[in-house]
């Protein structure tokens, strides 16, 4: 049975009127799970039941269930959720009361086939990709969180692809789920709203510039030359630092929009005095932005964040270099919902 949520608009009305409905049925079904964020067919209440149990012969609902939730005292708030195959994710929402920003990052992946050895995630590995329908479903199940019983009020400002697993690992699914996010007659999430983070997938990195789709791009950077890099991101062996980058300025040069370098400190293990001043020449000409993330603690990881004094060094030597440079604030750290923190946890 198809999933009804990893149909785009244009098929959702090609689907129903292939079976005879009219096309403005398969345009009613759409907004009643993007703009409404209803999850069983029998809440469609303007769908005729004869086409309504059509749809439940022939289709089912992707329907995230959630297993556990954990509220930090900045309002950030991780969700755990069982998948029907009962496999786990978990995602976030971050809100931002100062800006007026409502913000969730959600999973792409069941697991990281990556091993970044600050990143919790890859512990257990890959299990599988999600399907668009599951990554979709993650985002209606925060808006329908965050506004209760009147469906996008207050409204999801941003999504972040920055929860478990590589987004560009599963393209095609993570792309259809932009489109049907960002939809005008659904969830409507403007493209430069959405953030997909990469570890470096250098042709998917070429493939992400060739859509223009001007969605946000953010480099999992962590190093500036490749031996480090090698160490900390498996991933790099791969695909090098000149590749990695020689992909970024393509995607800069397609998009005009500037990228996200995300850099984080581990203590004495990235974060002397010389490695920031490499950074700064590595990325010197380069219309880009770097977030430091002091590291996020991983028990079974052995990560460490570095002392104040010497995260405010690193900052102020890129700073002091003409790089654009901002330090993440730090939400969600004591519930395990900040980054290198997401995994399959039911505890």
């Amino acid at each position: 049975m198809k999933d009804l949520k990893e149909l785009n608009r244009s098929e959702l009305i090609d689907e129903f009127e292939k079976a005879g409905f009219p096309s403005y049925r398969g345009e009613q079904v759409f907004n009643w799970l993007y703009k409404n964020g209803v999850s069983a067919v029998e809440e469609m209440k303007n769908i005729p039941k004869k086409m309504r149990q059509f749809i439940d012969e022939n289709y089912e609902l992707s329907d995230l269930k959630e297993i556990n939730r954990s509220t930090a005292v900045d309002g950030t708030v991780k969700y755990l959720w069982e998948l029907n195959d009962g496999e786990n994710i978990e995602g976030v929402y971050l809100p931002f009361p100062k800006s007026g920003r409502h913000s969730t990052c959600i999973s792409t992946q069941v697991g990281c086939g990556l091993g970044c050895s600050f990143c919790a995630t890859g512990i257990d590995g890959l299990q599988r990709n999600l399907t668009t329908g599951e990554i979709v479903d993650q985002v209606i199940k925060v808006q329908k969180d965050i506004s209760g019983s009147n469906f996008a009020e207050p409204r999801l400002s941003n999504v972040v692809f920055m929860g478990m697993g590589e987004p560009l690992a599963n393209f095609d699914n993570l792309m259809k789920a932009v489109e049907i996010i960002n939809a005008d007659q659904g969830l409507n999430i403007g493209m430069r709203k959405m953030t997909i983070s990469t570890a470096g997938l250098v042709p998917e990195i070429k493939k992400l510039a060739r859509t223009n789709d001007q969605i946000g791009l953010a480099v999992s950077l962590h190093a500036p030359n490749d031996r480090l890099r090698n160490k900390i991101m498996p991933i790099n062996k791969k695909y090098n630092l000149n590749q990695l980058l020689a992909a970024v300025i393509k995607y800069i040069e397609k998009t005009g929009r500037r990228v996200t370098f995300e850099y984080v400190l581990m203590d004495s293990v990235n974060d002397s005095p010389e490695l920031s001043v490499q950074l700064a020449e590595l990325l010197r000409g380069i219309n880009c932005h770097v977030n430091l993330i002091p590291a996020n603690p991983v028990p079974e990881l052995g990560i460490e964040r570095p002392v104040q004094k010497v995260i405010d060094s690193f900052y102020e030597t890129l700073d002091r270099n003409g790089i654009q440079v901002t330090l993440r604030k730090e939400m969600g750290t004591q519930i395990d919902a900040a980054c290198g923190q997401l995994k399959r946890n039911k505890n």
